[in-house]
């Protein structure tokens, strides 16, 4: 992976290995005590017809991904950071889960094809990227959705990425900015929101 630049998630992990196992097991153990972790999921269902191909992009340990293969459509979930992956592999079987950085995503160049329904980003993925990679992370959003398919990111304030930068990155990749919400279950966006979901289609 030499002459590329790592993500800030990269960079988290280097300097603590131990890092990754324990968000597995944050997730896993709240999972286990009937946390709700899956309301991200749900926006998507909703949004979607039966058996529609879906993109977890940065899936983490595959609580997105995992919910939607199992409400019938096909997903294939993209990370990093191979102990992710590991774990969504063990916990969610089904879905594709593909250790790759969103950076450079090409999946057609890996047999899969790229005319996604939806691709969902959640979990403050735009935040622990480079941010010199930003634009070209929803570049490749856009160029892997469907006509008619929708890309939907979601992340909180004071995190370095200011909610107007990224909608103007956005745009600059070839994204329209369909909807803005503040929370995943649909509460509108206001000047008070600490936190942003932006529904994008692509640009004509």
């Amino acid at each position: 992976m030499s002459g590329r630049t790592p993500s800030q998630w990269e960079e988290l992990t280097a300097a603590d290995p131990a890092h990754s196992t324990w968000y597995v097991e944050r997730f896993r153990t709240m999972a286990a005590e009937g946390a709700d972790i899956v309301g991200e999921a749900r926006m998507i269902d909703a949004m979607l017809g039966r058996g529609s191909r879906v993109l977890d992009a940065g899936c983490g340990p595959g609580r997105i991904g995992g919910y939607l293969h199992d409400a019938g459509h096909t997903v294939v979930g993209v990370d990093v950071d191979p102990v992710l992956i590991a774990a969504a592999e063990q916990d969610h079987p089904g879905p594709t889960w593909l250790v790759g950085d969103l950076a450079e995503l090409d999946l057609p160049s890996r047999g899969v094809a790229a005319d996604f329904d939806a691709i969902v980003c959640a979990g403050n993925v735009m935040t622990f990227l480079a941010p010199s990679t930003r634009t070209a992370v929803l570049t490749a959003f856009a160029r892997h959705l469907a006509p008619t398919g929708r890309a939907v990111v979601g992340f909180g304030a004071d995190r370095g990425y200011e909610f107007s930068d990224f909608l103007a990155d956005a745009e600059s990749a070839g994204l329209t900015t369909d909807l803005r919400l503040g929370t995943w279950d649909l509460r509108p966006f206001t000047a008070d929101s600490d936190f942003q979901v932006a529904v994008f289609s692509r640009a004509e």
